[in-house]
């Protein structure tokens, strides 16, 4: 068991919680908060969308156990919302519901978007929604009712990423916990934590720093050459390079979604900073899905025998990929990527035999790494 400390809709929650335990599940049975839907369970669909630390995060596919200190905000803590109860109108009004399963995720998205964007043109509207999905309405009343309450809106990221009050405080009680609970469950009302602040509209952005062991100029010399390092991408491959312009394609599996972005770059080098950059863009065909973004990365030296590979990558999704674009995991995933980048970079300089080559990216197999070694690092 470990023991967990978060805020839920401004209520403190002290719980002990198996490893395992899945934030939605917790919310639902632990808290019964079940304005938190469950739908695909692979953080495919949306129904399970909270704000975690001021942003939008699928409950499914993040652990309980990852969320202490932090700060969640379901459905049910948007009462006293202004956009909110906009929006909660607007979707009556233009029919934007039918089942209502999706709508509790749809209207969390929905004010992410107003709060964080503005108002935007309909094309931009409906690639920010594509990450959640809807089995009954067709998106238009969901598209009308987010246009309407976004219409004349600048954007607030402040009101967007600020947390609620207590949803127990004055004359209401917490709901007695759930039999199924597997460890002492406490509340009490608290100052919510200031959340962070990060990425720029629709796309998101990270960091990451990756020692080799190799000399700065030997890493630089095989970071020129895109041929060689392009094959360390687990995934990645060219099919064609002409100076700065770069054609090629990236294989990705994500549970049950498969795609290949084929798609264009332009890229350029700094010898003398040893400092390379790339943006680009892609599509896949069969699913929809399509990805724009860039890199930018230094080789700085850290010793004689040491570099790191200083990286800072931005990237937006859209079509059915586009619930990754604010995953919690992805940070960690992008993190673990680099890691084998890194391990194949230093066999490639080394001339030592490297990993065996995946075909594809396997975004799972990644996080399933993530979460072994979190687990494991627990024990």
């Amino acid at each position: 068991m470990t023991q967990v400390s978060m805020t839920v809709n401004g209520d403190a929650v002290v719980a002990d919680v198996e490893p395992r335990t899945l934030l939605a599940d917790f919310l639902r049975g632990e808290l019964q908060l079940t304005g938190t839907h469950l739908g695909c369970e692979q953080g495919v669909c949306g129904a399970c969308t909270v704000v975690l630390d001021g942003k939008i995060q699928r409950a499914c596919i993040t652990f309980a156990a990852d969320c202490n200190g932090a700060n969640v905000t379901t459905i049910e803590g948007f009462d006293d919302d202004p956009t909110m109860q906009e929006l909660r109108e607007a979707f009556s009004e233009h029919h934007a519901l039918q089942c209502g399963f999706c709508t509790p995720g749809m209207l969390t998205t929905a004010r992410d978007i107003v709060l964080r964007l503005g108002e935007i043109d309909e094309r931009a509207l409906r690639e920010e929604l594509s990450g959640n999905l809807c089995r009954c309405t067709g998106y238009v009343g969901i598209v009308a009712a987010v246009k309407k309450v976004a219409t004349g809106k600048k954007p607030d990221v402040a009101a967007a990423v600020a947390p609620v009050v207590g949803i127990f405080e004055g004359s209401r009680t917490p709901p007695a916990p759930s039999p199924a609970t597997s460890g002492p469950v406490t509340r009490t009302s608290v100052p919510a934590m200031a959340p962070s602040v990060g990425g720029s509209a629709g796309s998101t952005s990270i960091e990451e720093r990756v020692r080799v062991a190799a000399p700065a100029e030997q890493v630089w010399s095989l970071l020129s050459d895109l041929r060689r390092v392009v094959p360390c991408v687990p995934g990645a491959e060219i099919t064609s390079l002409d100076g700065e312009d770069l054609v090629g394609k990236v294989r990705i599996a994500l549970g049950p979604i498969k795609v290949t972005f084929n798609g264009q770059a332009k890229v350029g080098m700094d010898p003398s900073k040893r400092e390379g950059w790339l943006t680009g863009r892609g599509r896949d065909a069969g699913q929809g899905s399509s990805a724009e973004g860039s890199a930018r990365w230094t080789v700085i030296a850290d010793g004689a025998s040491v570099s790191v590979i200083a990286v800072v990558l931005t990237w937006k999704l859209s079509g059915p990929l586009a619930q990754f674009n604010r995953a919690g995991l992805v940070h960690d995933v992008v993190r673990r990527l680099a890691a084998t980048f890194a391990e194949n970079l230093e066999a490639a300089i080394t001339g030592a035999a490297p990993p065996r080559r995946k075909a594809t990216l396997s975004g799972f197999g990644l996080i399933w790494s993530v979460i072994k070694a979190r687990l494991f690092s627990r024990k």
